[in-house]
């Protein structure tokens, strides 16, 4: 599964962030890359210059006639997709009581059925090739809920738990899966691409309200680097065999490992009842 000499990166939402300073990385070991926003004017510079080796497209994932005009482009000028960056995607922030409809939906479907709808669309590109890595951005929300976070953090969860049966079903294809799990990094996230329903309900202030306040305050101000966290992804995607999680950050891996070990503390502790749910074994007369 390791990457071959010249790879071919498709990476979602190029205009900033992660998948901006994912693709100049990329670019800058010459390799190829198919860099997507919505708005192809938005990632135009990232390809000047490097235009055969660099493809700059329109691409919002809640459109399928998009994804597969994109996917359909990357193998018209590569022949193939090495490495599939699933990183477009956006927060929100509310109590899960104050959580509104149209909000929460929304997030989902970039977040999830985006995400989902355009790796069923590469697949059968790495299928025929008999390898790639399929890397999908979740967050440590997605293995830590937070409150003000319940419905970002469902989202994110729902990608870990399709990621793992992907990869029961492709590993053996000779295709890898990552999740990658950011905590607070200096991408202005919390400015451009967070939406929050404020709280309005004197029970939360104290909790979501807080975090959510505290969302915005830090914005600029966290310690996580996004060119290392690139780094970091590029040299993930080269060993022979990715693996399935890599959380990025100080604040994300103590939040995380906290989180397993608090988990698996409390199972364990109730194997008795647990066990107990089985039919009990019958004995001969």
């Amino acid at each position: 599964m390791s990457l071959p000499d010249s790879p071919v990166w498709f990476i979602t939402g190029c205009s900033t962030g992660f998948g901006r300073d994912l693709a100049k990385l990329v670019l800058d070991r010459g390799w190829n890359a198919v860099v997507t926003a919505r708005g192809a004017d938005r990632v135009a510079d990232l390809v000047e210059g490097v235009e055969d080796r660099a493809l700059a497209l329109d691409l919002d994932v809640n459109d399928q006639a998009q994804i597969d005009a994109a996917v359909a482009a990357a193998t018209d000028k590569f022949g193939r997709i090495d490495v599939l960056v699933n990183n477009a995607g956006y927060g929100y922030q509310a109590t899960v009581e104050e959580g509104e409809e149209a909000e929460i939906r929304a997030q989902f479907d970039t977040n999830v059925f985006g995400l989902f709808a355009l790796t069923r669309a590469v697949l059968p590109v790495m299928r025929a090739q008999g390898s790639g890595n399929i890397v999908n951005f979740t967050s440590v929300a997605g293995l830590v809920g937070f409150p003000g976070s319940g419905y970002y953090a469902a989202s994110k969860h729902a990608v870990e738990g399709w990621s793992d049966a992907l990869l029961a079903e492709v590993g053996p294809l000779g295709i890898g899966v990552t999740c990658v799990e950011p905590g607070p990094f200096r991408t202005d996230w919390a400015g451009r691409s967070l939406r929050q329903t404020p709280s309005t309900i004197p029970a939360y202030a104290e909790t979501a309200k807080a975090r959510m306040k505290g969302t915005k305050d830090v914005s600029g101000t966290q310690v996580g680097d996004p060119v290392r966290a690139g780094e970091a992804i590029i040299a993930t995607v080269q060993q022979n065999t990715a693996p399935r999680h890599l959380v990025l950050g100080e604040f994300g891996y103590d939040a995380v490992t906290a989180k397993l070990k608090e988990r698996l503390d409390a199972i364990t502790a109730a194997r008795d009842v647990s066990l107990g749910a089985d039919f009990p074994e019958t004995v001969d007369a």
